[in-house]
């Protein structure tokens, strides 16, 4: 069941990378499609931490077989071979799965920063790209 409830809640997200417009999207360059899907992916474990939380606990055993966990790490694992082909990408996209954890998620995201995990998770995937990540606070 919770399973079927983070389906439902990805499904959208799964869409619009394969069908939807750019970023995105099909068309755009790989580190804009790598922040748009990481500020999708983030919203949707922002807003459902705890639900992660007890899906990571009921489905250990199995959760690299969870569909939308091999969705993910397929698409991540494409972004990363494409923009670093000297890279180990199958191992990229793991680790930066690893790090969407419903507790961990909690702990780092205050009632008056609701999109910090996710601004955080865009700097460590573009800083395994090389290069300037997406703006901080500290920049504003």
């Amino acid at each position: 069941m919770l399973q079927a409830l983070l389906e439902e809640r990805s499904r959208e997200l799964r869409d619009g990378i394969t069908n939807g417009p750019p970023p995105l999207g099909p068309g755009a360059p790989v580190r804009e499609r790598l922040l748009a899907f990481l500020d999708g992916l983030g919203a949707i474990a922002e807003g459902n931490a705890v639900l992660l939380s007890a899906h990571e606990q009921a489905c250990a055993e199995d959760k690299y077989d969870d569909p939308s966990y091999r969705s993910w790490h397929r698409h991540l694992g494409t972004l990363f071979t494409e923009a670093r082909p000297d890279l180990d990408a199958d191992f990229l996209a793991h680790a930066v799965l690893a790090v969407f954890d419903g507790d961990l998620i909690r702990r780092v995201t205050p009632p008056d920063d609701p999109r910090r995990f996710t601004r955080s998770i865009q700097q460590l995937a573009t800083a395994l790209l090389g290069g300037a990540g997406p703006p901080t606070d500290r920049d504003q």
